[in-house]
């Protein structure tokens, strides 16, 4: 259970209140952008008539471009501001979201996607920093619950483009109408965000990126597992759908919402599980819960079975990024930004593998095979749970 922290600078306003809904629409904004990339990945494959091997790279190229942003990540969040990082990332992502189906060809969007990546990374590091602050301020557990917007956003704008597709809204339009408004909704809200963070104890030092290692790297290599299996539903659950299982991609499209939307049901529900479970017990049984629930999806390759898999596997995954992104915040000796982003560089290596790795698969084997994936990483994860504290 968080506690109250005696803080050496306390943040001025906005209210925390006020701060804690627009950390929450930031969340939502990301879902949201996450959720209609999502469902439009096979639109992205049929539009430049790529297989699944590069498929796999369009995606390895957004991983690349995280990555590689989380080394500067910190560094661009001290010298901008939480604030105007936020604004910057999402102006960026909105843009690059909004551009995907417009590239006259594969070379022009490979370091779009780049930049897409990059974008999404900073932005992601500045809002869960946020969300961290947050936590210290008020004393009491909100990332679940800010990770749960996440999921409500991702929810939300698979069900709407699906709904769009059923109506034949070009996916061009869809995306770009999206990105526009992701962008001003994330411009918006950044003006009820904390003007400052607390500072850190006078001896503790501020590295704004730290290389994982000691505890550290075990929580990072957790998220890389993490991250590998929740990388791969966003990614490939609709194409698996679609391709393997045999429904149209408006209706694959409920399939991605199913998965976001327990899990933003899990994440609201997970502080006060937080507050009652000690955090191991809580992330080994929801991670056993996310490895059998896809392995009763593949093994059935029945619509009505992989519907409730998907929310099952949601609802067993929704835990592990906020346990273990707030864990590497409690680890001495760097700045929350750089704790972040330390463990999320491996977390987003999961991203960088996890493309080429199923694209690979799937080209030797299947799909349906290559989604076995989610499986072993979240049955690796319930074995690592012991090593949370």
């Amino acid at each position: 259970m968080i506690s109250a922290i005696d803080v050496p600078t306390l943040a001025p306003a906005p209210p925390l209140r006020q701060a804690r809904w627009a950390c929450r629409a930031q969340f939502a904004a990301l879902g949201l952008l996450a959720g209609a990339w999502g469902v439009h990945i096979p639109s992205v494959k049929q539009a430049y008539e790529l297989g699944e091997a590069l498929l796999a790279v369009v995606l390895l190229a957004a991983a690349v471009g995280a990555l590689l942003a989380l080394f500067t990540a910190g560094r661009v969040i001290a010298q901008l501001g939480v604030q105007r990082a936020c604004t910057l990332a999402a102006a960026v992502m909105g843009a690059m979201l909004a551009s995907v189906l417009w590239w006259p060809s594969l070379a022009w969007l490979l370091p779009a996607m780049l930049v897409f990546g990059a974008a999404m990374s900073l932005f992601d590091v500045a809002i869960n920093t946020e969300g961290t602050a947050l936590e210290i301020l008020s004393g009491r557990a909100v990332m679940s619950n800010l990770h749960g917007m996440f999921s409500l956003g991702a929810m939300a704008g698979a069900a709407l483009t699906g709904a769009l597709l059923r109506a034949g809204i070009a996916p061009a339009l869809q995306l770009a109408a999206i990105g526009a408004a992701v962008a001003a909704l994330v411009a918006l809200a950044a003006r009820g965000m904390l003007a400052s963070h607390p500072a850190a104890a006078e001896d503790e030092p501020q590295a704004h990126f730290a290389w994982p290692r000691g505890l550290l790297l075990v929580i990072g290599l957790m998220i890389f597992a993490g991250m590998s299996a929740e990388g791969v539903m966003y990614d490939w659950s609709v194409l698996y759908l679609k391709q393997e299982v045999g429904l149209t991609q408006d209706v694959a499209a409920m399939g991605y919402a199913a998965f976001t939307g327990a899990m933003a049901a899990a994440r609201f529900g997970g502080d006060a599980l937080r507050a009652r479970l000690p955090e191991r017990s809580l992330l080994r049984g929801s991670a056993a819960l996310a490895a059998v629930a896809m392995a009763v999806v593949l093994l059935s390759g029945h619509p009505v079975v992989a519907m409730l898999g998907y929310a099952l596997v949601g609802a067993g995954l929704a835990p592990v990024v906020p346990i273990l992104y707030n864990a590497a915040t409690r680890v001495p000796g760097t700045s929350r930004a750089a704790a972040i982003a330390a463990v999320s560089s491996i977390g987003y290596a999961g991203f960088m593998i996890g493309p080429p790795l199923i694209g690979s698969i799937a080209q030797a084997v299947s799909l349906t095979a290559a989604m076995s994936v989610v499986a072993v990483m979240a049955g690796l994860l319930a074995v690592g749970a012991r090593r949370v504290g």
